[in-house]
């Protein structure tokens, strides 16, 4: 994989995420935080797919530590697909095979299910729905509530359901929500994350 039409020449930070909705929240939430990410250094990278870290990571740090390109590498996961990040540092020797000291140790930290559930969890099911209503989209969000398959759900998996269901929404509602999220409720992964690549 060759990044350079990604990174920008002065990143010295690589964040990967899984894909654009983590992306634009990421971005969103920093620039409220005042973090300017591109004078720091940086780059949020969205990978299109967890199961495409390993060629992030070789293309960012090389296939072994020596091959090193002077880039520090983190990033967000979900708690589900820890093993691809695992098993990418072992490849590129960025963390210890078998070792037991927490990924965030490295860099990467974890969202339990995902970050947009992350992100609606700070915002509460409340404000969600009020964000969603502000959007336009309450009336679009009860009928899918109406619908068979979604009647026994709770309101937090139509939700989750609502902003996938859709091309862009995720994109979309993942900025709206690191947009409005109480600064004193940021999710510590996201926290974390940020105090760690500024």
């Amino acid at each position: 994989m060759n990044l350079a039409g990604i990174l920008a020449a002065s990143t010295s930070t690589a964040v990967l995420v899984e894909g654009e909705s983590d992306r634009v929240a990421v971005e969103a939430l920093a620039a409220r935080l005042g973090l300017p990410l591109a004078d720091l250094g940086v780059q949020v990278v969205a990978m299109g797919g967890i199961t495409n870290i390993g060629h992030h990571l070789v293309a960012l740090s090389g296939e072994r530590p020596a091959d090193a390109r002077g880039v520090r590498v983190g990033g967000l996961y979900d708690a589900a697909e820890e093993r691809f990040v695992i098993k990418g540092l072992d490849r590129v020797g960025l963390r210890p095979e078998a070792a037991t000291t927490p990924l965030s140790e490295h860099g990467f930290f974890r969202c339990d299910r995902d970050l947009e559930d992350e992100l609606m969890r700070a915002v509460g099911t409340d404000g969600f729905l009020a964000l969603i209503k502000a959007e336009g989209e309450l009336r679009s969000f009860e009928r899918l509530r109406g619908q068979p398959a979604q009647r026994e759900r709770t309101t937090t998996q139509q939700l989750h359901r609502f902003i996938g269901s859709k091309g862009g929404r995720k994109e979309r509602y993942g900025r709206r929500l690191a947009e409005t999220l109480p600064l004193d409720r940021v999710p510590a992964p996201l926290d974390a994350l940020l105090r760690w690549a500024t």
